[in-house]
């Protein structure tokens, strides 16, 4: 069974008179461990589906079913657990809170979880590590550069061992030297923690470093290839 199935879903949303639809009918199937690039124009629905696989929105037709979970039929309670739980999102302008250190902004996720503070410590400690920052643990946002704040983000989003990390334009704000940096970074630790990526992008060559990619055109999913890094058996 593929961790990720959605089935039939569609989204539209109201302005005025008029009804918009970026996604209609959508299904796909990931699997564990795959990483899954999406593009398509501004306005295509890329980030909206990213939010309903995120469980922050909510389809108007269709399943979504994660790792046996249909998250569509939970109740607002029981989603917000079962993200805290399942999912890590990291966001194209870091969010990380300017008053907290590097440390405290990784620690957010845990504490939304039954956890002491001893395995907390030593989660956040691995996750500093893998994203190779440990040594700025008690540096605040403003200490530190793009690109940095960018490796706090992904810390935080895969700090409690998710099954799913969603990226939303992961490297839309850093330069082309970060860009890369930050994308091998991903793709590093999709190997390593076998956690399944699914990566909003609108560049190209962003895109390639997943297993397999995806476009949004009128509200419909196109397979347009599998990358050249597609792993046997993906």
């Amino acid at each position: 069974m593929a961790l990720i199935e959605i089935q039939g879903v569609t989204k539209q949303y109201h302005k005025g008179d008029e009804t918009i639809t970026p996604l209609e009918g959508v299904s796909l199937e990931i699997q564990q461990g795959e990483f899954i690039s999406l593009m398509g124009a501004s306005g295509t629905g890329k980030s909206t589906l990213l939010n309903l696989i995120a469980g922050i929105d909510r389809p108007d037709g269709g399943r979504i079913v994660i790792n046996g979970t249909d998250i569509t039929r939970l109740s607002r309670t029981k989603l917000a657990n079962w993200r805290a739980a399942n999912l890590g999102y990291i966001f194209q302008t870091h969010n990380l809170v300017p008053v907290l250190t590097a440390y405290e902004n990784v620690e957010l996720p845990l504490l939304l979880l039954p956890m002491s503070r001893d395995e907390r410590r030593k989660r956040i400690g691995i996750a500093l590590q893998a994203v190779d920052l440990l040594d700025r643990a008690d540096h605040y946002p403003r200490q530190l550069s793009g690109g940095q704040e960018q490796r706090v983000g992904i810390a935080r989003a895969i700090v409690a061992h998710p099954k799913v990390v969603v990226a939303d334009e992961p490297t839309g704000d850093l330069d082309s030297h970060t860009s890369d940096q930050i994308l091998k970074l991903l793709k590093r630790l999709n190997a390593q923690l076998d956690v399944t990526f699914l990566m909003v992008t609108h560049d190209a060559e962003a895109a390639q470093i997943a297993d397999k990619l995806y476009r949004l055109d009128n509200g419909q999913l196109v397979q347009t290839e599998e990358t050249a890094t597609a792993p046997a058996g993906h």
